[in-house]
């Protein structure tokens, strides 16, 4: 998939595949292009070269039964501000023939939503709160959830949490959401997403991200220069005899290479997903 705007490229011939019943969380920096690839993926902005398959079909030409399928949660939407909130619950639930008022009112209840405010004041948190039961109501197979958590306090986001991990157990579930808050992800996600200059630059396990970016502590008999041509590096502090790498592809050549270099010690450390995307997206 090709995405531009203007004159400046967002997805840049971007491939990525998400497995049917895995929840996969998709990272990147602000103006990454996140947003872009969830609306592309569900017919929500056309693409300028490429193809999407979404559930067997073509976003663009998705029929209703597949829409039905789906729910989505996206970033900064109001809908019918002049409804309360019971009544904007009422009104989605009338598009779909299965609507599950048992878990809706449930959701209503631990998350303490007032049916009786205007959609247009609800504060951002509250707002996120409805919008994931409209997403949830109608129990879709397939959820995009475009930063759901981003507006939410802690105890709102755990409840959250707790939320999808009980959908996913019920019955089964694809979901694909975008986040920075990396914590979150390491809850529920088995799969994450890099997504950087356009492009999905890393797609896999969280414990397999985790195996490919280590933190290095290099302790030379002599002092250490800045020179070092090692394939992979994605930061290098250098101190006198002392140099702290982040190397992508660590492995067992890499490690004598830097024993042979420095003559002294090579300490391995393991980083969390947080500082891993931190040093990917440099």
């Amino acid at each position: 998939v090709t995405k531009s705007y203007a004159q400046r490229v967002v997805l840049d011939d971007l491939s990525v595949e998400i497995p049917e019943g895995s929840v996969v969380g998709l990272l990147g920096k602000n103006g990454a292009g996140k947003t872009t690839l969830l609306k592309c993926v569900l017919g929500l902005l056309r693409i300028d070269r490429g193809g999407i398959n979404t559930m067997g079909e073509g976003p663009w030409t998705m029929r209703d039964v597949v829409k039905a399928r789906i729910g989505y949660v996206p970033q900064g939407y109001r809908p019918y501000p002049w409804l309360q909130a019971g009544r904007l619950i009422e009104y989605t639930a009338s598009f779909y023939p299965h609507w599950n008022n048992v878990l809706v009112s449930k959701l209503v209840h631990d998350w303490e939503v007032d049916l009786s405010s205007r959609v247009g004041v609800l504060s951002e948190g509250e707002l996120q709160k409805l919008l994931i039961i409209l997403a949830l109501g109608h129990e879709p197979e397939l959820l995009v959830f475009d930063e759901p958590v981003a507006s939410l306090d802690p105890a709102a986001r755990r409840q959250f949490l707790r939320t999808v991990l009980d959908v996913l157990t019920q019955r089964a579930v694809t979901v694909f959401f975008s986040t920075h808050i990396t914590s979150d992800l390491e809850r529920v996600a088995d799969t994450v997403g890099v997504l950087k200059k356009g492009r999905i630059d890393f797609f896999g396990g969280l414990d397999e991200l985790k195996e490919v970016v280590k933190r290095v502590k290099v302790r030379g008999k002599k002092p250490l220069t800045d020179d070092l041509k090692l394939e992979g590096v994605l930061g290098r502090q250098v101190s006198g005899g002392e140099a702290v790498l982040t190397i992508r592809g660590f492995n067992a050549e890499k490690h004598r290479t830097l024993e042979k270099y420095s003559g002294g010690t090579v300490e391995v450390e393991d980083l969390n997903l947080e500082e891993i995307f931190l040093e990917i997206s440099r």
